[in-house]
């Protein structure tokens, strides 16, 4: 099975909220905020970091979950008989119609490509896309906070600097996508971490990374996991 990832836009915080509470296997109904707060805020400074376009969309869940952690821990009333409403009932009920939703989008676009096969019979002036000559890959997503996972551990292994001093960024996005295009083009396939670890300096690693998925957009370059939680393999895709 191959996991590729999906970054035609990129996923929003209630995408990462679902992701988080997977990968912890913790009950939807009974969220540990306070965890899963700590969590997301983590990947919150990563996304500010790569300066991602949907970045105020997790500022605002950010806000929503600090909001509901310091209800959590607010004193329970002493009247027994009074029901406090769970301050977590409101999210919960908002992940869960997402889910939803999200399940049923493969199934709409299963129907959709058949649709496709179909036309009037008065309309014989047509010709078909390459997309659709292709035949679908029966295959699960990857997703970009699962590539986020290997790249927060990349950054944790990059030498920390002992000072800040301001300087111009060594590289442009362009030159790592070149670079990148370059060693994939000599190989076959290429470990993320390999190509991410050689690379010393945190502001390179940090450029390369949205080159990547600048590239995964561009589908210049293909990403994947052989099975869940293992290493993840870079390709390029020959134009």
């Amino acid at each position: 099975m191959i996991y590729r990832v999906r970054l035609q836009n990129f996923e929003g915080p209630m995408d990462l909220l679902l992701y988080l509470i997977k990968k912890n296997e913790v009950d939807i109904y009974d969220i540990p905020i306070a965890d899963i707060t700590h969590q997301f805020m983590e990947y919150l400074r990563l996304i500010q970091l790569l300066d991602l376009d949907s970045a105020s969309e997790f500022v605002l869940m950010a806000a929503i979950l600090i909001r509901i952690k310091a209800q959590m821990l607010l004193p329970k009333p002493e009247n027994e008989d009074e029901e406090e409403e769970d301050p977590r009932l409101e999210l919960v009920q908002k992940l869960l119609e997402y889910k939803r939703f999200k399940e049923l989008t493969p199934l709409l676009q299963d129907r959709e490509g058949e649709q496709r096969n179909f036309f009037s019979r008065a309309f014989f002036n047509f010709e078909l896309d390459e997309e659709d000559i292709l035949e679908p890959d029966p295959t699960s997503d990857l997703t970009l906070f699962q590539l986020m996972d290997v790249f927060k551990h990349v950054l944790q292994k990059a030498p920390k600097p002992t000072f800040h001093r301001v300087e111009m960024v060594p590289v442009t996005i362009e030159e790592q996508m070149s670079f990148i295009l370059s060693e994939t083009n000599q190989k076959s396939r290429i470990l993320f971490s390999e190509l991410m670890e050689n690379l010393q300096n945190r502001i390179i690693i940090i450029v390369t990374f949205i080159a990547i998925l600048e590239l995964i957009k561009r589908r210049q370059i293909v990403v994947w996991q052989n099975k869940p939680f293992s290493e993840i393999w870079i390709r390029g895709i020959k134009g």
